[in-house]
């Protein structure tokens, strides 16, 4: 079924590698109707997998879905190191075969668990990430010599699937489950560089973004032969707890009074009206609903 411009709610896009998350939103523009089309955490060009992509008023969820755990598979490559960090930048050092021949699987756990749970991670360089209003990939290119700061991330689990040999190198295939604002190709040097023979991630899918996987994925091919969204009430039950408001309490909400909260957890919640439409994002504060995002009729 085609959706009409008016239409608002999320499309769960399978990204193909190549392709910037800004070249899908361009395309999802055209799909929809629209230009009012966002997403929720970019991937990178060489990553796949799934990208949020958010329509008419659903785009006001994405910033706080930006924010939700993230699901990863990815391949590291240890022995070489990128100025990337990962396939797409040019080999910057090259451990001897001896020496990567020499790290033992309980030496990998071991530096994989020094990298789960709780961690201070320096972001790659050649990254999005501004410095003093400059992203970082542009201070990279202009040749400029600088340092970015660690930053709180939670690696919630990192575990091997697969190790093989790669002409004089050491692949890892592995699973990631982490925080919003994890790189994971910071994880795959990080991991080389413990290791003492340097890292870098050469294949990276993302296979789950909150409650979205890729299960309820589609491709860009697929969605150009029947492009659809995920209504948005659908599309906020699924991704925050739900509180249901009665008439009096709607018709506040849709005036933007603070209304008393019954005993929530400190996080976001889709309110719902009676009549079963997503009134408004509300975080509980002090036993009151503050409204971050609203959806009115």
């Amino acid at each position: 079924m085609t959706r009409t411009a008016s239409s608002s709610g999320l499309v769960v896009v399978d990204k193909p590698g190549g392709l910037t998350s800004h070249g899908v939103v361009s395309r999802m523009r055209r799909l929809a109707g629209t230009r009012r089309v966002g997403h929720a955490g970019t991937l990178d060009p060489m990553a796949t997998g799934v990208l949020i992509i958010g329509v008419e008023k659903a785009t006001r969820l994405l910033g706080h879905l930006a924010l939700t755990e993230k699901e990863y598979a990815a391949t590291i490559r240890l022995g070489q190191t990128t100025v990337t960090d990962d396939a797409e930048g040019d080999v910057t050092a090259s451990a001897p075969p001896a020496a990567v021949a020499a790290v033992t699987r309980e030496a990998v756990d071991a530096g994989i668990a020094s990298l789960t749970g709780p961690i201070q991670q320096v972001p790659s360089k050649v990254s999005a990430i501004k410095v003093n209003g400059v992203r970082s990939y542009t201070r990279v290119r202009e040749g400029e010599d600088f340092e970015l700061p660690a930053r709180p991330v939670t690696v919630s689990s990192f575990t091997v699937q697969d190790v093989r040999p790669a002409d004089g190198a050491l692949d890892l295939d592995v699973t990631v489950v982490c925080s919003s604002g994890t790189y994971i190709r910071a994880l795959a040097r990080d991991l080389g560089a413990g290791l003492g023979v340097g890292g870098h991630l050469t294949a990276l899918r993302r296979t789950r973004v909150g409650p979205y996987d890729l299960a309820g994925a589609r491709t860009l091919e697929q969605l150009d032969g029947d492009f659809g969204v995920l209504p948005i009430e659908d599309a906020a039950a699924a991704a925050f707890p739900r509180w249901d408001v009665d008439a009096e309490q709607a018709e506040l909400l849709g005036h933007g009074v603070r209304i008393r909260t019954p005993e929530l957890a400190p996080v976001p919640h889709a309110v719902f009206g009676p009549d079963g439409r997503l009134l408004a994002l509300i975080e509980p504060t002090a036993g009151q609903a503050r409204i971050v995002a609203g959806f009115p009729s």
